[in-house]
């Protein structure tokens, strides 16, 4: 094929993803869906802002009215009761906040992690182009040693030939 085939992406079979390219052209496989998509399909982001739900444990009150003993005494006990559940959710939520913390903090030594295996196999990929390069450079050489080695067989086998040819005369 052809270098203007190559550009031009003529020739290339149907069947080939327009995504599958080498590195070597410098392609890459880099979907950013797949590297923008949500940790959790019900993670809060701009795309998904979550609910706006919210706790209430009575109605509200619009008009203002009194109150009996027993509704008094009632409300007391669920006041307090909704006072140690909330000071028990406010610790559930501190820890669940620790969590998402250490979460993102494995998250991004990990990605950090990845980021290092990808510029330490560039640099290994660096290494063995610039060693294919100079094994290149050093064809010609070796296609010289290997003509030389070339004649001085043909020399040989050509002295060996002389010689066989006047002990053959002598004897």
């Amino acid at each position: 094929m052809g270098i203007l085939a190559r550009i031009t992406s003529a020739g290339k079979s149907k069947s080939s993803s327009s995504n599958e390219t080498s590195l070597s052209s410098g392609g890459h496989g880099i979907d950013k869906n797949r590297v923008l998509s949500p940790t959790d399909p019900d993670v809060v982001n701009p795309v998904n802002a979550g609910t706006w739900e919210t706790v209430r444990t009575a109605p509200v009150n619009h008009t203002p009215r009194y109150f009996n003993k027993a509704e008094a005494d009632a409300l007391k006990q669920v006041a307090s009761q909704k006072r140690e559940e909330a000071r028990q959710a406010k610790r559930a939520y501190k820890s669940l906040k620790k969590l998402e913390q250490s979460d993102a903090q494995v998250h991004t030594a990990h990605r950090n992690y990845i980021k290092e295996v990808a510029d330490s196999e560039l640099t290994k990929k660096r290494s063995d182009a610039s060693t294919a390069r100079h094994l290149h450079t050093l064809r010609p050489e070796y296609a010289k040693l290997g003509f030389g080695l070339d004649r001085a067989e043909n020399r040989a086998q050509q002295r060996l030939d002389e010689l066989k040819a006047k002990v053959k005369d002598k004897y």
